[in-house]
């Protein structure tokens, strides 16, 4: 194997080391000797992520995101109904999010460069969701809404489950708040002129 594929390779396994333990654990309170001892690594493997803590925390928090992201984007492809694919995407963010702990997000909100990414990611599925309802509002199987609207105030509910006012105000988790969240959406969305056996999101 190429020198730099397995650079490559040994990099995209210490991220994901280090998502799983930020997740479950935050990254706050954890110093780069910290980290290798937990690992057992030495720091110049840790170093092969990124040349500082900082950019480590920003390049780990960064790959979480993308590689959700894609998995949810693969689930959303697999239907071909737009109600159902919203319904998808909304349940697989809180999916992918069920192993965040309030601790990371804690930590997220704490450290600007890792919360500018968490927002850059905010504002995409807000307008993701804004497309999947304007394509099932023309499709038929959604009713007719301001998507613009729709997106923007699922923006706004996402960042206060961030920030954790949703969690301080409901004690709901963030994984559980956007299952709510999916629900209060999907069920808005529902086309009340159909019988509930017959209207395709769930």
């Amino acid at each position: 194997m190429p020198s730099h594929e397995r650079f490559r390779t040994r990099r995209e396994k210490m991220l994901g080391q280090l998502r799983e333990l930020f997740l479950a654990e935050g990254f706050a309170s954890f110093s780069i000797g910290d980290l290798a001892e937990r690992f057992r690594c030495s720091r110049s493997t840790l170093y092969a992520v990124a040349p500082s803590k900082e950019q480590i925390v920003v390049a780990t928090v960064r790959s979480f995101f993308k590689t959700a992201a894609e998995r949810i984007e693969t689930r959303v492809a697999a239907s071909a109904d737009p109600a159902q694919q919203l319904a998808i995407y909304l349940e697989s963010v809180a999916s992918e999010l069920q192993p965040a702990s309030a601790t990371f997000f804690a930590d997220l909100a704490d450290f600007g460069p890792a919360n500018e990414v968490y927002q850059e990611n905010t504002q995409y599925a807000a307008r993701r969701v804004q497309d999947l309802v304007t394509q099932g509002v023309k499709a038929g199987v959604l009713r007719p809404v301001h998507a613009s609207f729709l997106g923007a105030a699922v923006a706004e509910v996402m960042g206060s489950i961030q920030r954790g006012a949703i969690q301080e105000a409901t004690g709901l988790d963030s994984a559980q708040a956007y299952r709510h969240l999916a629900d209060l959406v999907m069920t808005s969305l529902a086309d009340p002129k159909k019988p509930a056996h017959e209207r395709r999101a769930t």
